[in-house]
């Protein structure tokens, strides 16, 4: 009964672990918003934040998963910690910075504190997905584990957009000062997840030495090299699809909609994935990894196609949340759209289904193979670039394309490529 206590209370640990990741991370997209209003701002400039957040999973990813082999998943998740709260403390001074006069300045400043909290987004990342997936014994629960953590990731995601809707009210007159109790409330979630991790009594799983030949063994399974490509191509999948909603709505293509409307629609976006999470953790004990990124991966394919190609005068009344008050609104868009949209409750299940496949069988290199796994994400930054600049030289539903190889892809690798098998 001790022992089933222990690992119920690192269960629970890794849980909030996973939702302390979405919510800092969901900070850079309403803090974009902020900082396209601060002056003469393009789109690409704005998400600085994303970028620099994203693009530490490809410096840290590796290091993360080798401080595991090292010192274990309560001392890395421990260091982790401390370096997210330096990073949220200079992106808090960033803001302070903001007297409209030195903007250079201030976003080379914010910029370091979101490459900071990648770092630590990172960290996390790397212990908490193989820590469910150890915890649940592998398999189908430890699928079940991950999805369930991915609720409460999802749910601090929609946490964020409530909180900061709030707080910027009018985006044009805002200022990144505006965010700073949102950055007060992740720094107080760093520390009291230090302190309660602190406490807590995790049974460590048996690690092999720190050594660079890691890295090749785990390279050596082919499930796990395509494993690999396909999360990479996931965050294109998963932050394409709703960021160039975003753009075309508001584009002259799409209406000119007004971005605190469409903003509202995206979010629905978001939501969706908490619901697909629900459910894939409900049902991830009967339902392999494999099935279930086999059939989402499907329907985001057809969703995809659908949308590109549905006539833009048909239109259907969709849901937007008003974060601020609480409210729902109704707005017409065009019926492609709205099965944009729905992608969300695809994309919800895909992150733990291919962490679940790609490290089946990998044993004593699993630490590495997460951290390999997690520089991966830098493929968000890539990915959207890529769509950005087919929609420049095209439009915004041609780019679309950049996102049905995506799904493809992840639907080649369910089928096939994750078969578990040890290239020679």
């Amino acid at each position: 009964m001790s022992q089933q206590k222990k690992q119920w209370g690192a269960i629970i640990v890794m849980i909030a672990l996973f939702a302390m990741i979405a919510f800092v991370t969901n900070l850079c997209s309403p803090m974009a918003t902020i900082i396209k209003n601060q002056g003469d701002i393009s789109n690409v400039l704005a998400q600085i934040g994303n970028y620099g957040n994203f693009i530490a999973y490809l410096v840290m990813g590796i290091p993360a998963g080798m401080l595991i082999s090292k010192y274990g998943y309560k001392k890395t998740a421990l260091i982790g910690l401390f370096i997210g709260a330096v990073g949220i403390l200079i992106q808090w001074f960033s803001g302070q910075l903001d007297n409209g006069n030195n903007l250079g300045v201030v976003f080379g400043v914010y910029l370091v504190g979101a490459f900071i909290c990648g770092f630590t987004m990172c960290i996390l990342n790397t212990v908490v997905n193989p820590m469910l997936n150890l915890l649940g014994g592998g398999g189908n629960k430890g699928n079940q584990l991950i999805q369930i953590g991915g609720v409460f990731n999802s749910a601090a995601a929609v946490a964020v957009y409530i909180i900061m809707g709030a707080l910027i009210g009018d985006a044009a007159k805002a200022k990144i000062a505006d965010a700073t109790p949102a950055l007060m409330i992740a720094l107080a979630i760093f520390v009291i997840a230090f302190i309660v991790i602190l406490f807590t009594k995790i049974e460590e799983p048996e690690q092999a030495p720190v050594d660079l030949s890691l890295i090749k063994g785990a390279m050596q399974y082919r499930h796990f090299v395509l494993g690999v490509v396909a999360i990479f191509l996931y965050m294109g999948l998963e932050v394409g699809t709703p960021t160039y909603i975003l753009q075309y709505l508001t584009s002259e293509q799409g209406g000119s909609m007004s971005a605190s409307i469409v903003g509202l629609i995206v979010a629905v976006y978001w939501l969706l994935m908490l619901v697909g999470r629900f459910v894939g953790g409900s049902i991830g004990a009967k339902v392999s990894s494999r099935t279930q990124i086999t059939v989402v991966a499907s329907v985001a394919l057809i969703l995809v196609l659908f949308g590109m190609f549905a006539p833009q005068d048909v239109t259907v009344s969709v849901p937007g949340i008003d974060w601020a008050n609480l409210s729902v609104i109704w707005t017409e868009v065009p019926i492609g759209i709205f099965a944009f949209i729905l992608v969300g409750l695809c994309t919800s299940v895909m992150w733990g289904g291919i962490f679940n496949m790609a490290v089946e069988g990998l044993g004593k290199y699993t630490a590495i193979a997460s951290g390999i796994f997690m520089t991966m994400v830098f493929g968000c930054a890539v990915m959207v670039a890529l769509q950005g600049w087919l929609a420049d030289i095209t439009d915004y539903l041609t780019s679309y394309w950049v996102v049905v190889a995506c799904a493809a892809y992840i639907l080649f690798y369910a089928l096939i490529g994750s078969r578990v098998s040890k290239a020679e």
